[in-house]
């Protein structure tokens, strides 16, 4: 014998009602005997009570009432043979002639009694009992109504009514005995006081219904049947990668209903759970989906925890002093006080010295549990000995739950690291001996963000999000974008990560797309829906989309973006950047950047600052993170002075060199922008500050490439003028390389604490000398690698290489 209860959605339009009828008929055909409770169609308790409430206040209720009569009416016509119509519009045409004289009456009276209001809105559950068995009764013959207010005895405590579970037990077995042969449909909900007076359960009432019911005919399990493919392990509109749970206890499902999963009410509970009962959570919509199975134990899983779920809106009440200390039945006075007054206490935390008690109540009770409590304590305040309550606002509770956190150690960490990586702060913290349940008290406006933030760390096969807010679209924006979309796929099925582009920003348009721009169209997206561009009014969206693992990726050559990274990691977001202005400018500033990236816990990754593409950043990371001391480090780090040494031989003059490189688009519009030597110099700044040196550019030794006369030039066309007379000073140094069998390099140096850049001459024994096209090199002498050092060779140059390096360093994140 099983129980079938279905929710109001389930029951809410004659499709859904022909669902309800397929999956009754094949729990007959697989050989069960279902007893069927069912709810009031979606949408009918509501319209029931604001009509009551509208007729209390002299309004009229003609418009709801035609609602509530053209909705059972037109299930009537579809699901009901025309022969078997009338006696269906009958009974039904009755109940709402009496729904409409008891409106009438409060509409007289200008009062709305609780024992009022629970029976207008049992029509609800009646209409809707009554019809579905209707509806059956044309194929199945023993299809019959039952009300259930008959045979559910409870208190007169109208609107949440407890019920006389011995009496109810007698009537509901004799019931059984007398309808063995029947195929039941039983109003969920309703019930009736010891005069026969309606009264309702509550919330949760139908499952409630179902659960007593099940208990009292020893069923073999209770089936709620809903709309949702079981109970989640979070909130699917908040946390879209949230999934079905196949098994929970008992105390596992009511800790997660009780901070607020909606699927089903504690207290609905109990009978089943004294009974050990199982009770399966199906989806109407979804038969063939196994849903959720609510057990007394919790059964196999991998999982540390089973599910997140939150209270979105509390208050928070600290109450502290001195006079609370070793003062035994504080505590039992206090919350005796709150017990008595009907002010129900979400949460409770205590400081160890017992000078503090932290606890949480519904917002629309803070304010009266103060006053009680200044009544109540008026002596030790006058005395202060304790100080005046204080209440805390726009809080939410966040509580993960599972019975496997008590055999799995490091629950904490792992929530307290996946909160604070997100920039989240606790307010208080409750955990109960039994180790079934963490709740953490935080900001109303982070509750989106924490649980997302905390179901990626507890689900680890699940797909790690990184939302990403990009500035730059030029070569290197728009050639990072095209590796993205081409590695979604890969990155997902071997990596577990989900990239997400949320945030696109060029000088001109800027665009937000919470659930990711597409990034085969991002340029049209960008150009047709972008609003104007305002780099300040671009990180403050971003800082108020307040989004789970969040990456700023600055693409851009520019120094405006650099002054407002220190804001960024300040927001708990990421930032990695082939921008080397940060790094490379006063040493204040690059020490404050790393130290409030590490104070907030998110990552500083600038790889592509060096080489491009080439793990160069990383490695003198690695190197120094294992112990290792470094000794020297020598590089060639431009491609384009790369490129003019490996071509300045034979009849080629520099001139005709540099010319070419600048053709090839090797070069800056003025390639005295690349022969400086400056944007060499800031690599070679960046490489010695990482080592661990204080020094600023000043600091560098950095010699010419070029006379002085071609850095004095007024414009390109005079540099280029310039160059040319200046032939001669070039071809000795070809000369002297050719003669001597070297080859001429332009290389930076760091040993001993000082940086210098120079022309020089390297022979065939120089790890140098056989570099070639644009390539960049660096040596890395160190007191592991001191007879051969480490070489790290390869492009030093180009939006393909440079792209990829800023694509390393986003996958690392949070890694």
């Amino acid at each position: 014998m099983k129980v079938l209860k279905f929710g109001g959605t389930s029951v809410g339009s004659a499709e859904s009602i022909r669902s309800v009828l397929q999956i009754v008929s094949a729990a007959q055909q697989a050989g069960e005997q279902p007893l069927v409770v069912l709810s009031a169609m979606s949408g009918v308790t509501n319209l029931l009570t604001k009509m009551a409430e509208e007729a209390a206040e002299g309004k009229p209720f003609e418009e709801g009432m035609k609602i509530l009569e053209d909705k059972h009416f037109d299930v009537i016509r579809k699901l009901i043979s025309v022969k078997f119509q009338n006696p269906v519009f009958t009974k039904l045409k009755l109940y709402f002639n009496e729904i409409e004289d008891l409106l009438q009456g409060i509409l007289a009276l200008r009062e709305l009694s609780n024992q009022s209001r629970d029976l207008v809105v049992s029509y609800g559950e009646r209409c809707s009992a009554f019809l579905v068995a209707k509806i059956a009764a044309q194929e199945i013959e023993e299809a019959t109504f039952i009300d259930a207010s008959h045979y559910i005895k409870t208190n007169s405590n109208f609107g949440n009514a407890s019920v006389q579970d011995v009496l109810t037990n007698q009537l509901i077995q004799a019931l059984s005995h007398s309808h063995a042969d029947k195929l039941m449909f039983v109003t969920g909900f309703i019930g009736s006081n010891d005069k026969g007076r309606i009264t309702t359960l509550g919330r949760g009432g139908s499952d409630y219904t179902a659960a007593i019911f099940g208990s009292v005919l020893n069923a073999s399990a209770i089936e709620i049947w809903t709309d949702v493919n079981g109970m989640l392990t979070a909130d699917p509109r908040i946390v879209k990668k949230a999934f079905s749970l196949p098994v929970l206890s008992y105390t596992e499902a009511m800790e997660l209903s009780y901070f607020g999963a909606k699927v089903i009410y504690p207290p609905t509970m109990i009978p089943a759970f004294l009974k050990k009962i199982p009770i399966i959570i199906r989806n109407t919509f979804q038969p063939e989906f196994e849903g959720t199975i609510i057990q007394f134990d919790s059964g196999q899983t991998s999982y540390p925890i089973k599910g997140i779920s939150s209270i979105s809106d509390i208050s928070v009440i600290n109450l502290s002093g001195s006079g609370m200390i070793g003062k035994s039945g504080f505590s039992g006075r206090l919350f005796t006080l709150l017990a008595r007054e009907q002010i129900n206490v979400v949460l409770i935390t205590q400081s160890s010295s017992e000078h503090s008690i932290t606890f949480a109540v519904h917002p629309d009770d803070a304010l009266k549990a103060v006053q009680l409590i200044e009544i109540e304590f008026e002596l030790e305040l006058e005395a202060n000995k304790i100080l005046h309550p204080e209440i805390e606002s726009n809080l939410s509770v966040l509580a993960i739950v599972g019975e496997n956190m008590k055999k799995t150690p490091g629950m904490s960490g792992k929530l307290f690291s996946a909160l604070g990586r997100n920039g989240i702060n606790v307010r208080a913290i409750a955990q109960g001996s039994s180790e079934f349940n963490i709740s953490v008290i935080i900001s109303k406006i982070d509750l989106s963000k924490a649980l997302n933030a905390v179901h990626d760390a507890f689900f680890a096969e699940l797909k790690k999000t990184l939302h990403v807010f990009n500035l730059g679209t030029g070569n290197i924006g728009a050639t990072l974008f095209k590796q993205l979309d081409s590695q979604h796929g890969f990155l997902l099925e071997k990596n577990d990560i989900e990239v997400k582009v949320v945030g696109i920003s060029n000088s001109r348009k800027m665009l937000f797309k919470e659930n990711g721009v597409d990034l085969n169209v991002w340029e049209s997206q960008l150009n047709d829906d972008g609003i104007e561009a305002d780099l300040s009014l671009f990180i403050d969206k971003m800082k108020d989309m307040n989004l789970p693992n969040c990456v700023f990726i600055d693409n851009t050559a520019s120094s405006i973006p650099s002054t407002h990274y220190e804001d960024i990691f300040k927001a708990n977001i990421s930032i990695v950047t082939c921008n080397k202005i940060a790094n490379s400018g006063k040493y204040s500033q690059y020490k404050l950047l790393r130290d409030t990236a590490h104070q907030h816990g998110v990552d500083f990754f600038y790889e592509t600052n060096v080489g491009a593409g080439l793990p160069i950043v990383r490695v003198l990371k690695d190197l120094m993170m294992s112990g290792d001391r470094i000794v020297k480090i020598e590089a060639i780090l431009s491609g384009t002075i790369s490129y003019i040494f490996n071509n300045f031989k034979g009849d080629a003059s520099f001139y005709d060199v540099v010319k070419q490189a600048q053709e090839l688009g090797y070069t800056e519009p003025d390639p005295r922008d690349d022969l400086g030597g400056v944007d060499f110099m800031r690599k070679m700044l960046i490489l010695a500050r990482d080592a661990g040196y204080t020094l600023e550019a000043e600091d560098v030794d950095l010699g010419a490439i070029l006379p002085a006369s071609c850095l004095a030039a007024e414009n390109v066309d005079s540099f280029y003028e310039e160059l040319q007379k200046e032939d001669a000073y070039f071809e000795a140094l070809k000369s002297k390389a050719q003669t001597e069998n070297k080859a001429i390099r332009y290389i930076g140096k760091l040993e001993d604490g000082q940086v210098s850049i120079s022309v020089q001459f390297v022979g065939p024994d120089h790890p140098f000398y056989s570099l070639s096209g644009s390539d960049n090199i660096i040596s890395f002498t160190t007191e592991r690698y001191k007879e051969r050092p480490l070489v790290v060779k390869g492009p030093g140059a180009g939006a393909e290489v440079t792209a990829a390096g800023v694509f390393a360093d986003l996958v690392n994140v949070g890694a």
